[in-house]
Formats: C-alpha cells, structure tokens, sequence
C-alpha cells in the first residue's frame, strides 16, 4: 500500500476514533442510570452479563462437541472395510438421535439429581427435564450460572460422546438393533448414574475427592468399558486371527479417517474449554485460553510420540496408530488440562501415545478385536489421564483417583456385560456369516456407501 493510501485510512480511522469517543460520552450517562437501576431491584449488572457470557460458552462449546459426532464418524467410516460404511454412518446419526432422546426423558435429571436423590448420592430420581419459559417469563433463574437450556445441551454431547465410543470397536460385525437397544439404556441409565457420582455431587466427589475435569474417566474409559464387555461377548471379526496369526483388515478410507480425526482434534477444544463451566469473569476466560492450549499440545503430544515410536519398533510409521495417538493425547489431558503447563501437558498426551502403540497389539495377542482402537485410546488413555491428574493438581490424591477409576470400571463393565449378554440371548447381537463376508450394508440394510465402485 502507497504511504497517501496509509494516510488516507489513518485520518478515516481517526475520524471514527473521534466519534466513538463522542458517542462514548454521551453514553456514559445512561450507563450510570442503568447500573442506578439495576442496583435499586437488586439485580447486579455484572451477573446478568455473566450469565449471558457462560450460557453462550455452552451453546458455543457445546456444538463444538456436536461436531465431533461428525468426527467420530468419519474416523469411524475410514477405518472399516468399504463394505461396511454405510452400517457405521447409521448407527453414528441412530445414536446421536437416541442419546438426545434419551437424555430429555431419563438422563439429564438422573445425572444431576440436585435435592432429589432416591438413594443419598447413588442414585437420582427419573423424571423428565424441563427448560425456562421462553424469554424467562415469570422465572427466576440463577443469574450466577447459565441458561438450564444450555446446560442441558452442553451435558448432552458429552452422553452422546460415550456412545459414539461403543460404535466403533463393535463394528462389521454386530446387528443394528441390538446395539441401538445398548445405546438406549447406556445413555438413558448407565452413563447418567456413574455421571452422577462425580458431576452430579455424588459419593465419588464427596467422599473421595475424585477430580475428572471433562471426563477421562467419567465419559471415555466409561465409554470403553463399555465397548470392552461388547467386543468379548460378541467375539472378534471373521478370519481376524484365523491360521493363529493376526491378519490385518486395514481401513477403506485413511483420508476420511484423517478428517475424522481433525475433526475431533477440533471439537475437544468445546470438550475440555466449555468444562470450565464459567465465563464470567476475566480469570475463567484466562483459563478456558490456557485449556485450550493445554489440550492442543497434548495433541500434538501424542500424534508425535505414536509417529516416532512406531518407526522405531516396526521400522514404518503407522498412520492410524499416529491418528489415534492423537486422540490418545486428548483424552489424556481431558481429565485436567487446566493446571499443567504447556511442557508437561505434552508428555501428558505423549504417554497416551505410547500406550495406544503398545495396547493395539497386545488386544490382539489376547484376541479382542477392537476395529478402530477405541479401547486403547479411550479406556487405557482414559485410566492413564485420570492418574495424571495427581501430578498437576495438589487436591487430587492417588488412592481417590484410582479407587474412583476402579469403580466406574466396575459399574459399567458389569452393566454392559450384563445388556450384551441378555441381548444375545433375546435378540441376537452378531450378523449372520453370510451378513459378515458379504459386507454389512447390503446385508442388513440393503445398501453400498459407494455403489459405483461395487463389484459386479
């Protein structure tokens, strides 16, 4: 730009400074009448404005973690075999749909029982959730917090979030509708009840001082707990480790899985920023900035860490091992990605990618096919970030973290186990051999991902 160009645009920027200030100060006047007011029906000013603030952070974060139903299926669908993408895209828009549902009738209100326990910090009554009226007509809400309307929302991702785990380590070989019923009862009681012994005030937080700050235990190693109790009722996939070898079954499409993976990496920042809860004051906002930075790097951590160490022990870098010690890193941090500092939030998430390198393999050692790596990235990783809270936060102790661990695991692996088993034996849960080698599209619901790419 000439330096007449540069000036031109100075002397209109100062014209506008000039009549900012102008209507600045013929402003300030009303101002003080407004704070006048507000003091006199003793309503403060800045509250209102924080509950603005907070309640658009949730709306904000919470479609955020919304858009990482689009990660997980896409990660999901390039990771499974060309014949089978279509039954993974249903059942990643059937449980997001039933999550929803669910959550309103049962969920929302069992997850946060608030003065209505059935048994003291258990167990919350089932009742169904409501919201303001509109406009907040003859309400009174809480101006410290936030619309119950975008709380509920937020809350509700992270249920859909613990399903969308289940998805992918049952995949190409499990039924449609019987994974839909487990979906029905994971997020309408099985995740809300254990939700409740932390987020709720239940006895995980006040009896054993548990600190999970977005949930590398209370939505992801829940989530794959769950998925562990479904892949060893349902076995693994056909010819899997058939000959007494492993035999690789690699994904359709790794530039849709790369996308997936981006996509989550994206929505984690409305995962762990909107779980500070608060943007009312210039503290939180410092924190939800440093949150996000923390979770970046943890990231970045664990996609590295899996990169180098894949090279080192198979002589090849692994992309999907790389992808998913990405999200190995992410959930690392989920549990407390306020307090560490950027250099230790990134040996954090690398850990996390070691694990994934070293927990794939050993799953099919011990023969549980887990097709995406869930398992890995969600529950070990998951344990592994829950533990590494003691080492940033000095109100975590190690005996209330693992204990708290413990009985998450126990509750939710026994529940599932017992909804996979019953579903097995009612229903059925696994599709037919024919189903399974000819691909589970055509065979369950009739249609290809890609038909003109069908085989004739």
């Amino acid at each position: 730009m000439s330096a007449r160009g540069m000036r031109k645009d100075w002397q209109s920027m100062s014209k506008f400074r000039i009549a900012a200030l102008a209507a600045a100060a013929v402003a300030l006047p009303s101002l003080g009448f407004a704070q006048e007011a507000a003091v006199a029906d003793e309503t403060p000013l800045n509250a209102e404005i924080g509950f603005i603030f907070t309640t658009f952070m949730f709306l904000v974060t919470g479609f955020l973690v919304m858009w990482m139903a689009a990660g997980f299926t896409m990660l999901e669908a390039g990771l499974v075999r060309q014949k089978n993408t279509t039954m993974q895209l249903m059942k990643n828009v059937a449980l997001f749909s039933i999550a929803a549902i669910m959550y309103y009738l049962i969920g929302y209100n069992l997850m946060y029982p608030g003065d209505g326990w059935l048994v003291a910090d258990w167990l919350g009554a089932i009742t169904v959730a409501s919201l303001e009226p509109a406009g907040l007509a003859e309400a009174e809400p809480d101006l410290t917090y936030a619309s119950v309307g975008s709380d509920f929302f937020f809350q509700l991702m992270f249920c859909a979030t613990t399903a969308s785990i289940v998805s992918g380590t049952l995949a190409e070989r499990i039924k449609l509708w019987p994974f839909l019923v487990f979906v029905v009862i994971l997020t309408g009681l099985i995740y809300p009840i254990q939700a409740s012994w932390k987020w709720g005030g239940g006895f995980l937080d006040a009896n054993l001082g548990f600190l999970d700050f977005a949930g590398s235990t209370v939505v992801h190693s829940a989530g794959g707990w769950a998925a562990l109790a479904g892949a060893l009722v349902l076995g693994p996939r056909l010819g899997k480790y058939a000959g007494g070898r492993v035999n690789p079954m690699p994904g359709a499409n790794l530039p849709l899985a790369t996308l997936g993976m981006f996509i989550l990496w994206l929505g984690w920042f409305g995962f762990n920023g909107g779980s500070q809860l608060y943007m009312d004051t210039a503290g939180n906002v410092a924190d939800i900035s440093r949150i996000f930075a923390n979770t970046n790097t943890a990231a970045a951590g664990g996609a590295l860490a899996a990169l180098i160490l894949t090279q080192v022990v198979y002589g090849k870098s692994d992309l999907t091992m790389v992808l998913n010690g990405a999200l190995a890193g992410l959930v690392s941090i989920t549990a407390e990605p306020l307090t560490p500092t950027l250099g230790v939030a990134t040996l954090i998430g690398a850990a996390g990618g070691v694990i994934v390198v070293f927990v794939v393999p050993f799953l099919d050692k011990v023969r549980i096919d887990d097709v995406v790596g869930a398992i890995p990235v969600h529950l070990c990783a998951g344990i592994w970030g829950t533990l590494a809270v003691v080492l940033t936060n000095p109100d975590a102790t190690l005996l209330g973290q693992f204990l708290s661990i413990m009985i998450v695991g126990v509750f939710v692996f026994v529940a599932s186990l017992v909804v996979w088993i019953v579903l097995r034996a009612t229903m059925g849960i696994r599709v037919s051999e024919e189903t399974e080698v000819a691909g589970l599209d055509v065979g369950e619901l009739g249609m290809e991902a890609y038909p003109e790419f069908a085989k004739g």
